[in-house]
């Protein structure tokens, strides 16, 4: 008599189908840590080694009640994350919609292109904080200033990638759509934006690093403003190096979920499921 193969997880049959995409992050991780405690341990370099995180009480507290909130500006990890979010999240958003509008106008006009294809190369060099002070005086209160870095930071890349991406659509295509005799919307909906999506992806998973980049920027030197940037800044003016170094490890661990959820959710978007 035989039995009906599990249809339950097979731990052992992931494992050797995952094996291969898991232990080397997990080796080249591993082996940076090593080396640099090795390095903080033999004193080749002042900067606490990851050790540090847990060895050191403040830190440790940080990582163990990342909820706490003592009123003011004295939070946990999660509320000062959260914050940051929250500004990355609106300034983002407006970064999207006004640069998908404007890339999509620019890719189909060429004289549109012409004129203002400069003015987005010169805007786009323009690094964070030298936004700030330029936001500070523009709106007066940190944080409209700060979102406004945001968006200033990462609609470029989605604006040149969009308006890229229209360019790019084949001209087939837009024969087709002459002969059928497509409507604005019809040829919008259907060619358009299938066609250029791949590079309005593209323009939106480079552009979330840089708004999560450009929010810590505005944080530091925005006094009084709750968020990772001013909690590292905070850390750096009482000395607390392993808070740095908890803050550093923090930002660098946020974005990456950032880039992953982006690239998620272009998979999902592309395959249709």
């Amino acid at each position: 008599m035989t039995t009906a193969p599990s249809s339950g997880f097979n731990l052992a049959l992931w494992w050797k189908r995952s094996r291969k995409t898991i232990l080397p992050p997990l080796f080249g991780i591993g082996g940076f840590l090593l080396f640099w405690q090795l390095s903080a341990s033999l004193g080749l370099t002042k900067l606490s080694g990851p050790l540090s995180l847990w060895t050191e009480e403040r830190t440790r507290d940080l990582l163990l009640y990342p909820f706490f909130d003592r009123g003011g500006l004295d939070k946990g990890l999660f509320w000062h994350t959260l914050s940051s979010l929250s500004r990355v999240a609106l300034g983002y958003t407006l970064a999207a919609v006004v640069g998908i509008g404007v890339g999509i106008a620019v890719g189909l006009n060429q004289a549109l292109n012409r004129a203002f294809d400069p003015l987005f190369q010169f805007l786009r060099m323009v690094a964070p904080l030298a936004w700030v002070p330029i936001a500070l005086v523009m709106f007066q209160q940190n944080q409209p200033a700060a979102i406004f870095v945001i968006f200033i930071t990462s609609i470029w890349p989605i604006l040149i990638n969009t308006a890229e991406g229209v360019r790019q659509i084949p001209q087939d295509y837009r024969n087709v759509a002459l002969v059928l005799q497509m409507s604005k919307k019809r040829f919008f909906t259907k060619i358009l934006i299938p066609s250029a999506l791949p590079y309005i992806f593209t323009g939106l998973r480079i552009s979330i690093g840089l708004a999560w980049l450009a929010i810590i920027a505005a944080e530091i030197v925005m006094p009084g403003t709750p968020g990772i940037g001013f909690f590292i800044w905070d850390a750096n003016q009482n000395g607390y190096v392993s808070d740095i170094v908890l803050g550093v490890i923090w930002i660098g661990a946020i974005g990456l979920i950032l880039d992953r959820l982006m690239a998620w959710l272009q998979t999902r978007i592309a395959t249709g499921r």
